[in-house]
């Protein structure tokens, strides 16, 4: 492969990603941070042709490639400077351990999970709300659960220049001052809740799989949390349980899964849908130089009959009602770009994050892999930079602004419910779409999550749609 992109295109050797090799010229030990930056960016990334500093006629000597690089003594100003400005999901890390654990579903938590969001009528006040407990933690059983608001923690007052630090910093214990929602205003009820973060807590995505027996009708219903490859031979057993008990309809509840392997998301398209192996699910499209390496055929994901030599449990539905929130992104979106020119998708919630890109991690080594043999032991920087963009069978990749629900509702602060309910109300609501029939009456949306002043507070993702490695062949650039 990699001889394949040299002979195509003509590089300059001295400055050359793709020949890591002892030919090829190399910075001091002081910049091979920045080298590996460059170089890994001007071979993989999707925007390189739009970035100047990537090109790959940039630099004419090795002085000026090396004096370039010295202008940015910080890594993380140089990833900066070289990312396009559309760019919104890139990011670098010093070490690498959390770009594996990520993508493994592996993390540090206290087992809240929640949402963030201004007050109504202050410029800089946030408070946070409970989306969901995490089993096996510290927080479950402590006396917090879905639908609880908190404005402070170890009595600070939340705003959005302190949250970051306080949530999610090096302290691995505090405690979340809790608050009652009133007339538009937030008081302190005295509660104080605290929480201690464990190391290495690995997720189940599958929050809730179960059949609802409704109407008469039988209803698959999954709540998916994330895209993560560990999990997918479990996914498919829920499916064979739908399939056992003979679901007619399927609410796939995405409302807070970001994302995660690219792979996965194709998986669980095929116990949907149930298409032939013939059919593509998704099309990657890279920048030039990989898409002239690799051909669209290395660039398929198509759909699947087998996991892991399993046969897929595949539901064969020709429709499927999917819950979505801001929060659903990538690789769950792909689930409906990827599906829609198969079947009937009915999205019910809110508008999702408008993710149609994927990344891939790469590794200061001979292949851009974790790679023992060939890692630089010098240091453990790492980058999940954007290489390609999707689209779907029939061409369709414009949804940077998020797909649009045929039917909104959002989630209300008053109300958020019980997940898994049939009366929690976006669960209830797609009941009621299935079926014709009201699990009770909706109530009337009077606190919107999503209402309150918009922000852009930012709470790190556990995942970030991604390719495997041996999908895009990188050991052999």
């Amino acid at each position: 492969m990699k001889k394949l992109i040299l002979s195509t295109i003509a590089f300059l050797s001295i400055v050359s990603c793709e020949d890591r090799d002892d030919n090829v010229y190399v910075p001091d030990n002081n910049l091979e941070i920045q080298d590996f930056i460059w170089k890994g960016l001007n071979l993989w990334y999707y925007w390189q042709d739009e970035v100047s500093d990537l090109a790959d006629d940039r630099f004419s000597t090795n002085e000026e490639y090396a004096k370039y690089l010295d202008n940015y003594p910080d890594p993380f100003n140089l990833f900066d400077a070289l990312s396009y400005p559309e760019d919104r999901f890139s990011y670098i890390t010093d070490d690498y351990n959390d770009l594996l654990n990520s993508q493994q579903g592996i993390f540090k938590t206290n087992g809240v999970e929640f949402g963030l969001s201004y007050k109504n009528g202050s410029s800089n006040e946030i408070f946070g709300y409970v989306w969901y407990i995490l089993p096996g933690t510290d927080a479950e059983g402590k006396n917090i659960s879905r639908g609880d608001i908190f404005t402070g923690v170890d009595g600070q007052t939340l705003t959005d220049t302190n949250y970051f630090e306080l949530l999610f910093g090096s302290n691995d214990s505090y405690t979340l001052n809790m608050a009652d929602y009133d007339n538009g205003a937030f008081t302190s009820n005295g509660n104080e809740i605290t929480l201690t973060k464990i190391d290495n807590y690995t997720e189940n995505p599958i929050f809730i799989s179960k059949t609802i027996d409704y109407n008469n009708q039988k209803i698959g219903y999954l709540m998916y949390n994330g895209f993560t490859a560990q999990f997918d031979d479990e996914l498919n057993n829920a499916f064979a349980q739908f399939k056992a008990d003979g679901i007619i309809d399927l609410i796939l509840d995405l409302r807070y899964n970001p994302g995660g392997s690219v792979n996965s998301s194709a998986n669980l398209a095929s116990m949907i849908s149930s298409q032939s192996s013939n059919d593509l699910f998704i099309r990657l499209r890279y920048n030039n130089k990989i898409m002239a390496a690799l051909g669209n055929s290395a660039t398929d994901y198509k759909f699947r009959t087998s996991i892991n030599g399993e046969a897929i449990n595949g539901l064969n539905l020709n429709r499927v009602y999917v819950l979505t929130t801001g929060r659903t992104a990538s690789a769950s979106e792909l689930i409906i770009n990827g599906l829609d020119p198969y079947m009937e998708v009915i999205q019910i919630g809110t508008t999702t994050v408008g993710k149609n890109e994927a990344s891939v991690a790469l590794f200061d080594s001979e292949s851009y892999q974790y790679d023992d043999e060939t890692l630089n032991p010098n240091h453990t920087w790492g980058m999940q930079p954007i290489i390609s963009r999707n689209e779907n069978s029939v061409g369709f990749s414009d949804y940077t602004d998020g797909f649009q629900p045929e039917i909104e509702l959002r989630e209300d602060l008053d109300n958020m419910g019980v997940l898994g309910d049939i009366n929690e109300p976006l669960l209830a609501r797609a009941l009621q779409e299935i079926s014709g029939v009201a699990a009770k009456a909706i109530p009337q949306i009077t606190r919107p999550v999503e209402s309150f002043k918009d922000s852009k507070i930012v709470r790190p993702l556990k995942d970030n749609m991604f390719i495997e490695t041996e999908k895009v062949k990188l050991k052999n650039f």
